[in-house]
């Protein structure tokens, strides 16, 4: 893992915020408030733990793989700012949104494997949100079929969070799918029935990290409405692909954003092996 501080910070600023990790998943309140679903709940989805670590993902017991320890780094900074109070506490920062500039640089990817490693830790829980609503893709990376989910709330005001929210076998992990498509989408994410339900997820819960996997910045308009109401935004760069030019604009449409940190994916530091970059844009 190659760690690095952009625009003169010194390395030390960002010292990793110590806090242990669950010897083991354990029963927290869900993300609506009720107890963690049983095998038995309608909302109860059960991942397959071994077949996501046989692909390489962030599993508990996946133990101490060189993705499990990049995830462990990314993750330090990003929770620090989350739980940042007074004059350095951050509006929504318990809201990080995973992007990328275009299509394939491995924001979802990321993005779950973010959220998995979050709900590794003793006093944290997770919900992790699909908001790529043209081309959701979380369900389908962690092996489930597609559900109702957020496109659902923003369009019928008579369903709830609770409704729709997926709760797993990791019982610190929560899911919200994307749910049907709408082509009016972009208004939808922009709108004030999107803030208040940001506002009620930020807040609702003081030890919950809200992960979103959005659209690319450069592909669709969702995209841009949603980031701007992120307290945190994680940017996946893919290397030796993505081009100068597309990760500047892709940063020029987000750079009213306070707190931008970027992950330099899929770079090769020895031969046969993968691992992240990652540094701050702020």
């Amino acid at each position: 893992m190659n760690a690095n501080q952009h625009d003169g910070q010194q390395a030390n600023d960002a010292a990793p915020l110590e806090v242990a990790e669950a010897a083991a998943p354990y029963e927290v309140d869900g993300a609506d408030g009720a107890s963690a679903a049983t095998p038995a709940s309608p909302h109860y989805r059960a991942l397959n733990l071994a077949r996501l670590q046989a692909q390489g993902m962030v599993t508990h017991d996946g133990g101490r793989t060189s993705v499990a320890e990049d995830f462990r780094i990314i993750k330090r900074p990003l929770l620090r700012n989350a739980r940042a109070t007074g004059a350095d506490a951050i509006r929504h920062g318990n809201l990080i949104v995973v992007t990328s500039a275009m299509p394939g640089e491995g924001k979802t990817y990321c993005a779950v494997n973010l959220a998995m490693s979050i709900a590794m830790e003793m006093d944290m829980t997770v919900l992790l949100v699909d908001a790529d609503v043209a081309r959701p893709s979380v369900l389908k990376t962690l092996g489930l079929a597609p559900e109702p989910g957020l496109m659902d709330v923003l369009l019928d005001e008579r369903l709830e969070m609770s409704d729709v929210i997926l709760k797993t076998n990791v019982a610190t992990l929560s899911i919200l799918p994307a749910g049907r498509s709408n082509k009016h989408a972009t208004e939808l994410l922009a709108s004030r029935a999107m803030s208040r339900l940001l506002a009620e997820i930020a807040s609702r819960y003081a030890d919950r990290i809200v992960v979103f996997d959005s659209p690319p910045l450069l592909i669709t308009s969702e995209a841009h409405a949603l980031v701007g109401q992120m307290g945190q935004v994680v940017m996946v760069v893919e290397a030796e692909t993505t081009t100068q030019h597309a990760v500047k604009e892709a940063l020029r449409q987000i750079e009213s954003c306070e707190h931008i940190n970027l992950i330099y994916n899929k770079t090769r530091g020895f031969p046969g092996n993968d691992y992240y970059g990652y540094g701050y844009y702020d």
